[in-house]
C-alpha cells in the first residue's frame, strides 16, 4: 500500500515507520513526506531514505482550502492510498478528510480522550498522572477525537522527568504506530 507521511518535526516516528517498511513489518511504500516546517529534521531523514519530500508553507496560500488542495494533487500524482500523520502539527480539513475518509491515522502521546492537543506530554507531567501512553486514531474533523484503533500504557515513576516520560512514551510509539498502520493496511486491502 503506498503511503503518505506528514511529519512538522524530528521525524522519529517517520523513521520507525520506514524501518518497519524495510524489514517487511508493515507492507507499505512511503511514497511521499508532506511537510509543512521547510527546516524540520524529517525532511533530511527522507532524504536518506530517497523518499520524495513535499513541503509547504501556509501563510503564502490564501486558505487552508487551498493548500490542502495542493497536498491532495501531490499525494494524487504519488498514488498515496493511506495517510499517516507522525507528528504532525496541524489539524487536517475537509478536503483531504474528504479524499481519505477512513483513510488518515494519527498517533498520540496520551491515552485519549485523556490529554487532547498540545503538548501532551507536559500535559499528563504536570497533572501529576501515575499512567500515560500512546494512542493510535482514525483522523476526523476534531482535535485527537477520531476513533481510537491502538492504546499502550507507560507508567510514570515518581522521580520521572518530562524528559523521561517523553523517552518512555517514544519508545512505545516506535514499536506500536507500525504494528497498528499494518493493521490498517490489512483491513483496508480486506475491504472492512
Amino acid at each position: 500500500m503506498n503511503l503518505g507521511v506528514f511529519a512538522s518535526g524530528s521525524g522519529s516516528n517517520f523513521e520507525a515507520i520506514m524501518e518497519a517498511v524495510k524489514s517487511g513489518a508493515v507492507a507499505g511504500k512511503v511514497q511521499l513526506l508532506v511537510c509543512d516546517k521547510e527546516d524540520a529534521y524529517a525532511i533530511k531523514r527522507a532524504e536518506n531514505h530517497g523518499v520524495p519530500v513535499f513541503t509547504y508553507q501556509p501563510k503564502v496560500f490564501a486558505s487552508k482550502e487551498a493548500y490542502e488542495t495542493e497536498i491532495l494533487r501531490q499525494l494524487q500524482a504519488y498514488n498515496v492510498e493511506l495517510i499517516v500523520l507522525a507528528g504532525y502539527m496541524r489539524l487536517i480539513g475537509s478536503t483531504l478528510l474528504s479524499a481519505f475518509e477512513h483513510r488518515i491515522v494519527n498517533i498520540h502521546p496520551s491515552l485519549l480522550p485523556a490529554f487532547p492537543g498540545l503538548d501532551a506530554i507536559g500535559q499528563a507531567f504536570d497533572a501529576k498522572v501515575k499512567v500515560s501512553g500512546v494512542t493510535v486514531h482514525y483522523v476526523d474533523a476534531g482535535m485527537d477525537t477520531g476513533p481510537i484503533i491502538a492504546q499502550e500504557a507507560i507508567h510514570i515513576e515518581d522521580g520521572d522527568t518530562k524528559e523521561d516520560v517523553q523517552r518512555k512514551i517514544q519508545q512505545v510509539e516506535h514499536q506500536l504506530y507500525p504494528k497498528t498502520i499494518q493493521g490498517v493496511i490489512e483491513q483496508i486491502t480486506r475491504g472492512v
